[in-house]
């Protein structure tokens, strides 16, 4: 155990990793050494930024608090604290459940942490972190909560009402972080484009972004988290003239069948939605979609499967993500619906969806072969420089790999020709001589 040393394990989103990181600097700012996901933990205090998500998320959070623990019960950890989304949701039966763990707090008063401790809370480093990503690029998130209610999702059990950041903190915050030395940005909230509703009475992330866009030093901006009910079409001029926002939309759609949509409680229709691709395809050429959709929701029939298979046909999705139902406590599904669509029909259909988009991902990489495209470096492997294009997002999206012809600087920007893809994958060698 070593003394002085705060080892902080986050599991979960990219908006817990944000909190992990504003927790990491205050910890600095009082003296201790701080880790984040070490391989091996040994520091006197170890926290646990939980997520609550859906089953296998709690699951995770549940694994890692036990085996914590019983380092707790042998010495080897001073001090055992869990916070963010799953203390939060269930925190009295935690408590009862988990006398091993000496503190518990929830998504937002983790900052009494400190207090707790006997240790200050700097209030000046609010807009700082200690960055747990390459140093080139961050997560920014502009707003807490959510106000949609859509009928499965436990989110707003969890984080309540939408909260977004002012303008002048969230751009205060891009100032902060390119003097650091980042230069792309993945903006996220639970949902981007509700943004400034309760603060301005207006949609205004269009707003935000062109005057973050105006920071300099910005390079990349790409926005996570859309919803597709009641979007802000003046998002589009702003992606598609700012050579700083990145031609790029992760954008959850869910379904396409109306019955399911209805179901869903998601505020649109199946008309709609094609509508709405369209739209922003047309007004903003070459624009990379990220989705994600669901299988298995209470009552999704054979019919129901089918039109989201077509759909996925139609829309060709440049990047694509799905996942099947969970029954989660408290949520409208759970308490309205019976969850009948059985285990193994669910895996079917989320096996036979993904291997659609494998094929239509397949055809949309090979179609950049030949191009000349901006890339930035993550990193140095053995056999390639492995970076990505404006219209890929860290961890969820494909890669660039490319060949060690010339010496290239992780967090540099290089024209890369691509000679090659796979699946999901480009092939490519730098233009730099």
């Amino acid at each position: 155990m070593k003394k002085n040393r705060v080892d902080i394990i986050t599991l979960g989103c990219s908006k817990n990793l944000v909190d992990s990181e504003q927790l990491m600097r205050q910890f600095s700012a009082n003296g201790y050494t701080v880790e984040h996901d070490p391989e091996k933990v040994s520091g006197e205090i170890v926290v646990v930024n939980t997520c609550g998500f859906i089953d296998a998320a709690k699951e995770e959070s549940l694994r890692m608090i036990l085996e914590l623990g019983e380092a707790r019960k042998k010495g080897n950890i001073a001090q055992l604290i869990v916070m963010g989304c799953l203390s939060e949701r269930f925190m009295d039966e935690m408590k009862k459940e988990l006398p091993e763990v000496d503190r518990f707090y929830g998504k937002f008063n983790w900052k009494e942490l400190l207090s707790d401790l006997g240790k200050s809370n700097h209030k000046e480093l609010a807009s700082e972190r200690i960055l747990t990503t390459p140093v080139h690029y961050a997560y920014l998130k502009i707003a807490e909560g959510c106000d949609r209610t859509c009928s499965y999702c436990s989110i707003p059990i969890m984080t309540g009402h939408y909260k977004s950041r002012s303008m002048e903190e969230i751009v205060e915050e891009v100032g902060v972080l390119t003097r650091q030395g980042v230069k792309e940005f993945q903006v996220i909230a639970q949902d981007l484009t509700y943004y400034g509703l309760d603060l301005y009475k207006r949609l205004a992330l269009p707003e935000l972004i062109k005057r973050m866009a105006d920071q300099p030093g910005a390079e990349w901006i790409r926005l996570h988290y859309a919803y597709p009910a009641h979007f802000p079409w003046d998002l589009l001029p702003v992606i598609r003239e700012r050579d700083n926002v990145c031609n790029y939309l992760d954008i959850a759609l869910q379904h396409i069948s109306d019955p399911m949509l209805q179901r869903m409680r998601r505020n649109i229709t199946k008309d709609e939605t094609y509508r709405l691709i369209d739209r922003m395809r047309e007004e903003s050429p070459g624009i990379h979609i990220r989705t994600t959709l669901m299988v298995g929701h209470p009552g999704e029939t054979d019919n129901d499967f089918d039109e989201l298979v077509n759909f996925v046909r139609k829309a060709r999705f440049e990047r694509m993500g799905a996942f099947t139902y969970s029954h989660e406590e408290g949520t409208h599904a759970y308490k309205h619906y019976k969850d009948d669509v059985p285990a193994e029909v669910k895996q079917e259909r989320l096996d036979y969806i993904m291997h659609i988009q494998e094929g239509i991902s397949a055809e949309i990489q090979a179609a950049k072969i030949g191009q000349t495209l901006k890339v930035i470096v993550d990193r140095e492997e053995d056999d390639y420089y492995i970076g990505r294009t404006e219209y890929d997002s860290p961890e969820v999206d494909p890669e660039v790999l490319i060949s060690k012809e010339e010496k290239l600087k992780p967090g540099a920007f290089h024209s890369v020709q691509i000679t090659q893809s796979d699946a999901f994958d480009l092939y490519g060698k730098s233009m730099k001589s």
